[in-house]
């Protein structure tokens, strides 16, 4: 009776042990060698944890693609590069960790981006922010992450790219979907209650397919995310759009008992018609 209970702790222990490490989280530098842009930059990256919007990292200067890669049975051959918000002044990571892990599950490769950031010297949103210049850098890393992880699909069974952002990660979401270099575009683009902030760009007539979602209440992005879609629809594209009647800003972060507690269930929905995630 002993031994079999010897045996059982064993199997116990053994099973924790593989799922502990059966998908391991590997972090890669997407440039090689430093950044273009900012080779003299001094500052000193930085983790804050437990703020009111849980861990926020600030001072960025190497920009990395942290890796959730899928048990290759359950593999799609999709992937997703998820840009953080934080206004291009910081990181905030809840809402990325949260829905790699949930991306993970339904065997799709998550790739968590952490684009630069210049140095942060006060506190809070500086009031002369101007996200064309402080977001340039994020957009930048965020073309360069598509190119990495197409340079890396055969090794890790990727067939398709797409990027998400939240928030300013939306508007660096938006501008990698509309880069210059059609080769290094996204195969979709998502932005969550995020787009250009600043001034609109030119709009290319040929784009990939777009999800886009925000709260009517949120009164830092609602507006934005209006113009940019009425300039799409203009442009001559049709964008996946919802728009919640409540949930504020950052809603992706939190659970309110709002409908915007399921903007990731759309959003799956929108990939398995688009044939992006397996059709569950």
């Amino acid at each position: 009776m002993q031994n079999n209970k010897l045996s059982i702790a064993g199997m116990l222990f053994f099973l924790f042990f593989i799922n502990s490490y059966a998908f391991p989280q590997k972090t890669f530098n997407i440039w090689p060698g430093a950044a273009p842009g900012s080779e003299n930059w001094k500052q000193q990256e930085e983790t804050i944890k437990n703020t009111p919007v849980g861990t926020v990292v600030v001072n960025v200067l190497t920009p990395t693609l942290t890796a959730y890669l899928p048990d290759k049975s359950k593999a799609t051959g999709t992937a997703v590069i998820i840009a953080p918000g934080g206004a291009c002044i910081a990181l905030a990571m809840k809402s990325t960790d949260q829905l790699a892990t949930s991306l993970r599950e339904k065997g799709i490769a998550a790739f968590i981006l952490k684009y630069r950031l210049k140095e942060k010297k006060e506190q809070g949103i500086p009031k002369d922010l101007n996200e064309d210049t402080a977001c340039q850098y994020g957009i930048a890393d965020a073309v360069q992450s598509i190119k990495f992880v197409r340079a890396h699909a055969l090794e890790w069974g990727i067939s398709k790219i797409g990027i998400l952002g939240f928030s300013a990660g939306g508007m660096i979401a938006s501008e990698a979907m509309m880069e210059k270099d059609t080769t290094a575009r996204p195969d979709f683009a998502a932005l969550i209650y995020g787009a250009p902030f600043a001034s609109m760009p030119v709009i290319p007539s040929k784009l990939p397919p777009i999800f886009m979602c925000w709260a009517q209440d949120d009164e830092i992005a609602a507006t934005t995310m209006e113009r940019f879609y009425k300039a799409l629809i203009s442009a001559g594209h049709k964008p996946e759009v919802h728009i919640f009647n409540a949930g504020g800003h950052a809603f992706a972060a939190k659970k309110q008992g709002t409908s915007s507690d399921h903007w990731a269930d759309i959003l799956n929905y929108w990939m398995q018609a688009e044939g992006f995630a397996r059709k569950e």
